[in-house]
């Protein structure tokens, strides 16, 4: 497992029913959009980010296709997608400055922040935020595993509920180590049932079962 591999950052959107607002614009060349109240991203005319396009850019309004279809957003207006299928629960991630993609999730019902991380095989959970949420660590299966900076203790555990947005799934193999991991991580044995969509600084997770 790998403690360090690939962090994807998050911007946590809810599943479904985007709200997209255009609040600038930067000559005709490009749209300055939010999601969800996430942070503003400056998106150029052809370019697509979040699954938005730019079509055109005018000095009071942009149009904007999505879904496959075409909205002409006003300046400081906003539109709001349809809802994706409660089956299918999506949520659309938005990298931060470094590439990365966080998460405010929820483990047994109670926040925790996540890493994602595609290099880790199961949720690893720090040992203070294990004892947060109440998860009983102490008398679990104890291994070793070994990281970038050498083999450490870990505890393997089975967490109840790992909530990320609308997605929620039970029944999650986890690991609780005390030392190695700053943060929660977002590893496989979540990710390994969604199916995850780059496209560009954007990754939309959507629950295949």
């Amino acid at each position: 497992m790998g403690l360090t591999a690939l962090s994807l950052a998050l911007g946590c959107g809810a599943a479904g029913a985007a709200q997209i607002g255009l609040i600038g614009v930067i000559g005709r060349k490009a749209a300055v959009l939010t999601v969800d109240g996430g942070d503003p991203k400056a998106v150029k005319v052809g370019q697509t980010w979040s699954g938005i396009t730019v079509i055109e850019v005018q000095h009071d309004n942009a149009t904007i296709e999505t879904e496959g279809q075409r909205h002409v957003l006003k300046l400081g207006a906003y539109y709001r997608g349809a809802p994706a299928p409660a089956s299918r629960a999506s949520v659309v991630l938005t990298a931060d400055g470094r590439g990365h993609f966080f998460a405010e999730g929820q483990v047994n019902g109670l926040p925790v922040r996540f890493l994602v991380d595609t290099g880790a095989s199961m949720v690893v959970l720090p040992a203070a935020d294990a004892r947060r949420l109440g998860v009983d660590y102490v008398n679990a299966p104890k291994t070793r595993v070994q990281t970038a900076g050498g083999a450490i203790s870990a505890y393997l555990v089975t967490l109840d509920r790992v909530r990320i947005g609308s997605i929620e799934l039970n029944a999650i193999d986890g690991m609780v180590v005390e030392e190695g991991a700053p943060v929660a991580l977002l590893g496989m044995s979540f990710l390994n049932r969604l199916d995850m969509r780059r496209s560009g600084d954007s990754m939309t997770l959507v629950r295949r079962f």
